[in-house]
């Protein structure tokens, strides 16, 4: 073995606690039942038991299980998708309610062959869970849609808690790392959110140990802020198979660590990173003040009309 591949041996900070409990087992069942995808498990993320075991949270994919990009990073299939399941919204709702879930993701494969991208179906998802439970808070993470603003309308015009769009890596390397989309149609996305809906979070992520450097990272930061993103996760890369990029550093939890505190000073009212962190990760924890009471206000409400107890509710 080469000095490089021994270097590149995953370090101990990224050992993963398998926990396939009763509660994982459950939503296992329950997303196969429904005939539902998460990117928890096509994206192979490492948070997928901590998630399912212990916080009971998930992220639905929706539009299928085949995206029209081929991203160098990304381990979810591409090719040629299946057409638009419009019974897919109701049945996500319905899994929602069944997990008694009080926030949820909701992301989904590019879909770059319809004209909207996919924005309706996204929206009618976020109606349907609203309707079904009125107090659960909601995320949002959708493709760039090719930088058609008008569908992104139609996105927004159903009120998501969070608005989610990934930049994943610094503008140098996102030729090589991503497909079709474009580092600075991303950032004019996230501030068309902020245009159209000034007081909805908005949220980007990025991978390191693609081969950036610090300063690339932190002026990805800046680009960000710029263009008024409230929220920032940084998490280390992974390879998901050998036809993916490669990893070419893991960082310490240490430098995880500076450059949270980074982005703080930068602005961001929120910022996770760690090695195993990913854009869902501990979303609920991300939730705005308003969208928060709005969800409290809710819960007593039943409380109090239905007799039961709900427990702890609060953010």
């Amino acid at each position: 073995m080469s000095k490089q591949e021994e270097h590149l041996r995953k370090p101990e900070w990224l050992k993963i606690k398998i926990n396939t409990n009763k509660s994982y087992n459950r939503l296992k069942h329950l997303m196969r039942d429904k005939r539902l995808n998460t990117v928890c498990e096509e994206a192979k993320c490492p948070n997928i038991h901590e998630c399912w075991s212990e916080r009971q949270t998930a992220t639905f994919m929706i539009l299928g299980d085949t995206c029209t990009r081929g991203c160098r990073f990304c381990a979810v299939k591409t090719g040629l998708p299946n057409e638009l399941d419009w019974g897919e919204p109701k049945r996500v709702a319905e899994s929602v309610e069944i997990m008694g879930l009080k926030h949820v993701v909701v992301t989904a494969v590019a879909r770059d062959d319809l004209k909207d991208g996919g924005a309706a179906v996204f929206a009618e998802t976020v109606r349907q869970i609203r309707e079904r439970v009125p107090g659960c808070t909601i995320e949002i993470l959708p493709s760039d849609m090719k930088g058609d603003y008008e569908s992104l309308h139609t996105l927004m015009d159903s009120a998501p808690d969070i608005f989610n769009h990934n930049i994943e890596t610094v503008r140098r390397l996102t030729k090589r790392v991503r497909a079709i989309a474009m580092y600075d149609r991303s950032l004019e996305l996230l501030r068309r959110v902020k245009e159209i809906a000034p007081n909805t979070p908005t949220k980007s992520s990025i991978m390191v140990g693609l081969g950036e450097t610090k300063e690339e990272i932190i002026e990805a930061m800046d680009d960000l802020r710029a263009n008024n993103v409230d929220i920032m996760t940084i998490g280390q890369y992974l390879q998901p198979t050998k036809k993916h990029l490669k990893v070419e550093r893991y960082y310490h939890p240490d430098e995880f660590n500076e450059l949270k505190q980074i982005a703080l000073t930068k602005g961001f009212t929120h910022c996770e990173a760690g090695p195993l962190v990913r854009s869902s990760y501990h979303a609920d924890e991300q939730v705005n003040q308003s969208a928060a009471q709005r969800r409290i206000k809710y819960m007593k409400g039943y409380e109090e009309t239905s007799g039961k107890e709900l427990g702890n509710y609060t953010f």
